[in-house]
């Protein structure tokens, strides 16, 4: 019997990168779309940093998207059903892969017309804890000339993954160096972390 995360895990344990076109369902992406329109509304997005507590840098130049934590204190119904899946595919992967994870991090991610992220690694260079990568797009009818595609680098390759709404994508945090091209409109996404402490 296959299970509704065999497909992400299975595609990451063949070419270290994992897709899923449908990892979330129409309904929850609607939720979290208008979620993501509300915080802006509210103008409770905020400029995303580089680098942690420890070495922030707000004057960088490597990327220009607009973030939001998720936190279950929120009480939002998709939020909540969003980290429940998550708990749900960490549950899953650890039974299934043995990956230890025990914690895990997630905001909103804005890229309006014109952002984008150079390329670079998810893990900090002064603390390991995250360990997986999992980008989920929020993005109805995205086409090729739209830009901001997730561009990821391995072996001298560059494999070029369309923002559409329900994919998600994951992929081991410090191996995988990955990049957003520049987006020629409203980019959106949840994008966080699988962490092991």
């Amino acid at each position: 019997m296959t299970n509704t995360f065999d497909l992400l895990i299975d595609s990451y344990l063949d070419n270290n990168i994992g897709v899923d076109t449908g990892f979330l369902n129409a309904a929850l992406c609607n939720g979290l779309q208008q979620n993501i329109l509300q915080l802006q509304k509210d103008d409770l997005m905020t400029a995303a940093g580089i680098g942690n507590k420890e070495v922030k840098d707000t004057h960088q130049k490597m990327r220009g998207d607009k973030i939001y934590w998720m936190d279950k204190s929120h009480d939002n119904i998709f939020e909540q059903e969003f980290l429940q899946r998550v708990e749900d595919f960490i549950e899953y992967l650890n039974r299934t892969c043995y990956t230890g994870i025990n914690g895990y991090e997630f905001h909103y991610a804005v890229y309006e017309e014109g952002s984008f992220y150079k390329r670079h690694k998810d893990q900090f260079k002064n603390d390991s804890d995250r360990k997986y990568s999992l980008i989920s797009y929020l993005n109805d009818d995205w086409m090729e000339e739209d830009g901001g595609q997730l561009v990821v680098y391995q072996n001298d390759t560059a494999q070029k993954i369309q923002p559409q709404s329900q994919t998600s994508v994951f992929f081991k945090s410090d191996e995988m160096e990955h990049e957003v091209a520049t987006s020629n409109r409203s980019r959106m996404s949840v994008t966080g972390w699988l962490k092991r402490s």
